[in-house]
């Protein structure tokens, strides 16, 4: 794939490895850390996909996970790639359409949102612990479990934490995201389908994101709950976009509150210090410095964070009702899914696949 186009990918790497190594103050690259003791086979990797299926009744249709052990540099390599595939078709749209207003799209403009790209990825390399990576748009019998190493081995050594025992808790919120994905058989391609539907409705025209920007200005409370909701592209969305990212929030809200509803009963006998773990990560998010937290709120990391939260609220009220396994209804098809107003009000997605009134769970 070429290079050419309305962003400097390579550009984008350069400045990621550089921006990463300034927030550690130590070199990027293959040495970025020093290598410890751990080693991937001391994770009960099939045991963990065990205790996710008895948990929730779903194991990938694509067998047995490969986990890769990654560096920062790596990370964003692979993000980079993905990034590539996934955003191509609009991108060159938008090279397109902009080849005949000149002067629209240059080298300039394209190593401007190269580098906005790489210290993004540079800053978010520092901080991902894991990733399931579904390799979107490419062969569907492939995919990838990351842990990000040196990002590991600093919070390890910083609060005393087992590196097996932390990574093995980790890695069962991912790999419950990999039954979830791989182990219902809609999933992944339902998902691709809302981020594919999201990207065609990208608009190119510069006049389209200057005239968004400038009601964003005029009705500040309404931009600044948008941004909350979806980060800057919140903003930037139109009706039509704003509906399927409410969609996307839904799901989303869904799989991570699940997974670390799964995570804490899959591992529980795994992991004994995983309240502390917990512990530890919240206080850290919350406590991060002001220019972090409007990253988070800008890039939608604050509200993925949120989902998080609100997820695992909704299954709380959903199980108050029904048990562990009436969540499984959603597993059945797209249209058991919750919409992100049945996320925020439970009661509204039982009294809509037929069930009856619960009991507030707090």
């Amino acid at each position: 794939m070429s290079d050419a186009g309305p962003v400097d990918w390579a550009l984008a790497g350069r400045v990621a490895g550089r921006v990463a190594a300034t927030l550690q103050r130590r070199p990027a690259g293959p040495n970025e850390f020093e290598q410890s003791s751990f080693q991937l086979d001391d994770v009960p990797v099939v045991d963990i996909a065990n205790r996710i299926e008895a948990a929730t009744g779903l194991r990938s249709a694509l067998g047995d996970p490969t986990i890769t052990l990654i560096g920062r540099d790596q990370w964003v390599r692979a993000n980079i790639e993905s990034f590539r595939h996934m955003l191509a078709p609009m991108l060159e749209r938008m090279a397109e359409k902009m080849a005949n207003k000149p002067g629209i799209l240059t080298s300039a403009t394209a190593k401007i949102t190269g580098t906005e790209v790489g210290a993004l990825l540079g800053w978010m390399s520092t901080r991902v612990l894991g990733q399931y990576d579904l390799l979107i748009g490419r062969d569907p019998n492939d995919d990838a479990v990351y842990l990000v190493e040196p990002n590991l081995a600093s919070l390890e050594q910083r609060f005393g934490f087992d590196p097996t025992e932390f990574r093995t808790w980790v890695l069962t919120h991912e790999l419950t995201h990999r039954a979830q994905f791989t182990g219902v058989p809609w999933m992944r391609d339902y998902f691709e389908s809302l981020v594919t539907q999201m990207l065609s409705m990208a608009d190119s025209d510069p006049k389209v994101l200057i005239d968004a920007l400038r009601s964003a200005a005029r009705d500040r409370d309404e931009t600044l709950s948008l941004i909350k909701q979806h980060g800057l592209a919140g903003v930037i969305a139109g009706p039509e976009q704003r509906a399927v990212l409410d969609r996307i929030g839904g799901l989303m809200s869904l799989l991570e509150g699940h997974g670390d509803v799964v995570m804490s009963r899959a591992a529980a006998e795994l992991v004994p210090n995983a309240a502390r773990f917990e512990r530890i990560l919240q206080h850290r998010r919350s406590k991060g410095n002001p220019l972090a937290k409007l990253i988070q709120r800008l890039t939608g990391i604050e509200a993925k964070l949120n989902q998080y939260a609100a997820g695992e609220r909704f299954i709380a009220q959903i199980e108050a009702h029904g048990g562990p396994r009436l969540i499984d209804r959603c597993w059945r098809d797209p249209e058991f899914l919750p919409t992100i107003e049945e996320i925020r009000e439970p009661q509204r997605w039982l009294d809509r696949v037929g069930d009856t009134p619960i009991a507030d769970a707090g």
